[in-house]
C-alpha cells in the first residue's frame, strides 16, 4: 500500500527532504519508546554566520517579571520572534512567491496578550503534558497522581493547566544562530512528580528552516509531552476573519491512521484508518472541501481537532508529517518531527469575546488558522502502549522542524 508522493515544490535553493519511506503498519501497535535514543537530525543545523539576533523588552508579566523578545533574521530576510514568556513563537516572516515577507503566525504585540488570558496557547511551548488527560489521573510504577482538571467542566486536564509551561517566564540564553530557553519545574508543581529541567532551543538557518529542540531530565519518573501550539495562516496572519484558511491545501503524507475521539474529545483507545473518510489527507486536499463534511469525528471537534498517528515512527528519525500550501501567497510549510503523533487543529474555538486583541487590534476568529502540533497521543499515559513517561535520569530529546519555501 503506497501513499502518493509529496508534490514537488520550487524553492529558492536546494531543500533537504525529511520524508521517509512508509513502514509496514501494525494495527494499533507502536514501537516501545525510550527517551535516551540517539535522535537523527540533519547536521546542517550548525552555525550560520548570517543569522542576526536582536533583543528587547516584551513587557512586565502579571507576576512582575521582566520578559524579553528575541528576533532572529537570516540572510534571506526571513525572521522569527521568540518570547521568554512561554518560550513562545510570537511572529514568523517568510518570503512569498513574489519575495515579499509575510508574517504567517498569529501572535500578540506584548506579554499582555499571552499572560493569563484565554488566547488558545498561541505559539507557546506546551507542557508538562500537551493535550488532554482523562480525569487528570495517571499511574507510574503503581503510584497514582492527580492533576488539576481545567477543561470540560472539571473532567479533563489539558496543556498543564495552571502549571502550563506556556505561562511561565523562562531563562534565556543567546546562541550564535538561535536562543535557548530553560525552565526548572519543582517536584509536585501542578501535581506532576519530579524536579524537571527543560530546555527549548530555537535555531534558524539560511534555508528558512526553524528548528525547535526539546531536552529535559527529571530526578523522578514523570510524564512529559512537549509541543508548540503555533497558529499558522500562510495567506498572512492579518487574515483574521472566520474560515480564512479554507483555501489552504493540506497533505499529511505519513498518516494513514488517527486516534478515534469520544466524550470530551478524549481518545477511546481505538486507532482507525483514514481511507474513505474526510480525515484522509494522504493526498493533498483543500480544507474547505472537507471540513464541513457530516462525520462524527468532525462533529466532536467542531472541525479538525484530531490526533494523527505517524507511519514509520521509531523515535529517532525526523519524518515529514505535514505539507501546507497557500495558493494565494505560494508559501509552502513542511513540518517534520520525531514524535509519534500530531494534533491537526483548525482553530475551531477561536473567536471568543474574551480573547485579547491580536495585531492591528483584531480578534483572531474561528478557523482563521491551523495548527500542526507534534506530540505523544492524547491521554496516552492511560490509553496507549506508547506512553510519554520519562524515567529518572533519562533524557527527553525531541525536535520539530518548520521548513518554508514557495511554489511558484
Amino acid at each position: 500500500m503506497q501513499i502518493n508522493p509529496v508534490p514537488p515544490v520550487s524553492f529558492s535553493r536546494a531543500v533537504p527532504q525529511y520524508a521517509i519511506e512508509r513502514y509496514a503498519i501494525r494495527d494499533n501497535k507502536m514501537a516501545s519508546d525510550c527517551f535516551c535514543k540517539t535522535v537523527n537530525v540533519k547536521p546542517s543545523f550548525g552555525m550560520h554566520p548570517g543569522i542576526k539576533i536582536a533583543r528587547k523588552s516584551f513587557g512586565i508579566s502579571k507576576a512582575g517579571e521582566r520578559t524579553e523578545l528575541f528576533t532572529l533574521t537570516n540572510k534571506n530576510g526571513a525572521m522569527v520572534s521568540l518570547s521568554s514568556f512561554g518560550a513562545t513563537i510570537v511572529a514568523l516572516k517568510v518570503p512569498d512567491k513574489n519575495g515579499k515577507k509575510i508574517d504567517v503566525l498569529q501572535g500578540y504585540d506584548s506579554v499582555k496578550g499571552y499572560d493569563g488570558t484565554p488566547n488558545g496557547h498561541a505559539g507557546g511551548t506546551i507542557g508538562p503534558c500537551a493535550n488532554k488527560i482523562g480525569g487528570g489521573t495517571f499511574t507510574i510504577d503503581g503510584k497514582s497522581y492527580q492533576l488539576e482538571n481545567n477543561k470540560d467542566n472539571g473532567k479533563t486536564h489539558c496543556h498543564g493547566a495552571s502549571a502550563g509551561f506556556d505561562i511561565k517566564n523562562w531563562k534565556s540564553e543567546v546562541l550564535k544562530n538561535g536562543v535557548r530557553f530553560t525552565l526548572l519545574r519543582p517536584d509536585g508543581e501542578g501535581g506532576y512528580p519530579g524536579n524537571l529541567k527543560t530546555t527549548v532551543t530555537y535555531t534558524l538557518d539560511d534555508d528558512n528552516r526553524l528548528r525547535v529542540h526539546y531536552r529535559a531530565k527529571s530526578d523522578k519518573d514523570t510524564i512529559l509531552n512537549l509541543t508548540n501550539h503555533a497558529y499558522f495562516n500562510l495567506d498572512g496572519a492579518e487574515n483574521t476573519q472566520e474560515n480564512s484558511v479554507y483555501n489552504h491545501i493540506v497533505q499529511l503524507p505519513h498518516s494513514s491512521r488517527y486516534t478515534v475521539n469520544g466524550n470530551y474529545s478524549l481518545p477511546t483507545g481505538e486507532i482507525a484508518r483514514v481511507y474513505g473518510t474526510p480525515m484522509d489527507f494522504t493526498t493533498p486536499k483543500r480544507i474547505g472541501d472537507v471540513i464541513e463534511t457530516d462525520f462524527t469525528q468532525l462533529a466532536i471537534g467542531s472541525g479538525f481537532d484530531q490526533n494523527y498517528c505517524v507511519d514509520g515512527y521509531n523515535g529517532k528519525d525526523m519524518i515529514q508529517i505535514a505539507r501546507v500550501e497557500s495558493p494565494k501567497t505560494g508559501i509552502v510549510m513542511n513540518v517534520s518531527s520525531n514524535l509519534p503523533g500530531f494534533q491537526f487543529y483548525s482553530a475551531n474555538h477561536l473567536g471568543k469575546k474574551t480573547q485579547p486583541l491580536g495585531r492591528d487590534g483584531r480578534i483572531y476568529e474561528k478557523r482563521s488558522a491551523i495548527c500542526v502540533e507534534p506530540q505523544f497521543y492524547p491521554d496516552a499515559v492511560n490509553k496507549f502502549d506508547e506512553k510519554p513517561i520519562l524515567k529518572k535520569g533519562q533524557i527527553y530529546d525531541r525536535s520539530i522542524i518548520y521548513e518554508f519555501g514557495v511554489n511558484k
